[in-house]
């Protein structure tokens, strides 16, 4: 693509900058700039653009206000120690977005188009990239948030004939307030997020605005996350409200929920070859609630934890739902932590990067 740009003219000082990087939380806060680019049926992708960062205009008939077409996706930019910025996996974002434009009817943008974009986004504002070198600098990283949308003014229930892609960015810190210590559960028999044939394989907002009341549930019963049983028989684990799940069990194997209802995660494959590499054989399949239940209470379930791009691997504690509860399993699991460890060191360039999944950007 041809990308113009247009410098802010007026970017955060320094010294601002420095305050927001010190603790910057998660999606608190944006750079200085954003990237837009258009599509239609006759002009295909054009009118790629970098420009300040700031609030776009949108008619009350833009079909996304009313059909919900649209996707996103979430990736992160890592400093390395020497100053280089690097990228995860970014390919793989690009051809998962690829296929939820697919499933929501919008036109797709091909991968290298998509890396570009994010990449020249992240080079205009490569100095809200966070620095980890310090003694206490944490796991800090520039968010990414390609996203894409129906963008034409017309309320007939078709695919839009005008469509906007973005990226804009946020430094981000730790995506659970008081650090790395174990999610509370809380299982919702009432609401599923999606079923067979539906769009739980898609990253696209519908999924996470069905699971915000079940959310709201988890808060009022004292839990952090909701955890979704399929929609067909309503006894198997699917997925987390965002995040998918891990279950180790006392002779070294973990199981995850099998994909074609819930989110393909980028962490989640990644987990899955680490695990192997480290000689756990990984069962991805059905996984029944009852067997979360009975595995925790024999002993032969000894470590739970979920995963994805922003909380990166998080240990689960308790599970709780109405009338009953299952206790915490392990409050940091040798197994969890061991690949908590191997895949945040590949990120951040502190391990050699064997599969290949780190990108240069700078």
């Amino acid at each position: 693509m041809q990308i113009r740009t247009t410098p802010n003219p007026n970017p955060v000082s320094d010294e601002r900058l420095a305050e927001v990087l010190a603790d910057p939380g998660f999606g608190n806060h944006f750079t200085d700039h954003m990237l837009t680019v258009e599509w239609t049926p006759e002009a295909g992708w054009h009118d790629a653009r970098i420009e300040p960062y700031g609030p776009i205009s949108l008619d009350p008939a833009t079909a996304v206000l009313h059909y919900a077409q649209e996707t996103f996706e979430g990736m992160k930019a890592y400093r390395h120690a020497d100053g280089s910025i690097w990228t995860f996996r970014p390919e793989a974002n690009a051809e998962r977005m690829a296929r939820s434009s697919e499933r929501l009817a919008l036109p797709v943008l091909e991968v290298p188009d998509f890396l570009q974009a994010v990449e020249e986004l992240v080079r205009i504002d490569q100095r809200w990239v966070p620095d980890t070198t310090a003694p206490d600098a944490g796991e800090k990283s520039l968010y990414l948030r390609p996203f894409m949308f129906a963008s034409e003014k017309f309320l007939g229930v078709r695919p839009s004939q005008h469509v906007t892609f973005m990226v804009i960015a946020s430094p981000a810190g730790s995506y659970f307030k008081g650090g790395l210590k174990p999610v509370s559960l809380w299982l919702t028999e009432d609401y599923t997020r999606a079923g067979r044939g539906g769009m739980g394989a898609a990253k696209t907002g519908g999924n996470y605005a069905s699971s915000l009341v079940a959310q709201q549930q988890a808060t009022a019963n004292g839990c952090d996350q909701v955890v979704f049983l399929d929609a067909q028989e309503g006894k198997y684990v699917e997925e987390l409200g965002g995040m998918n799940m891990y279950f180790v069990y006392a002779d070294g194997r973990i199981v995850t929920p099998a994909t074609g209802t819930i989110l393909e995660g980028i962490t989640r494959s990644s987990i899955i070859d680490l695990a192997q590499q480290m000689g756990h054989k990984v069962e991805e399949r059905r996984f029944g609630i009852e067997e979360w239940r009975e595995g925790v209470a024999s002993g032969e379930i000894v470590e739970i934890f979920a995963c994805g791009t922003a909380a990166v691997v998080t240990p689960v504690g308790s599970l709780k739902w109405d009338g009953g509860e299952v206790p915490c399993v392990h409050e940091s699991g040798e197994v969890t932590m061991a690949i908590r460890s191997a895949l945040v060191d590949i990120q951040y360039g502190r391990a050699e990067d064997t599969f290949g999944w780190m990108r240069r950007i700078v």
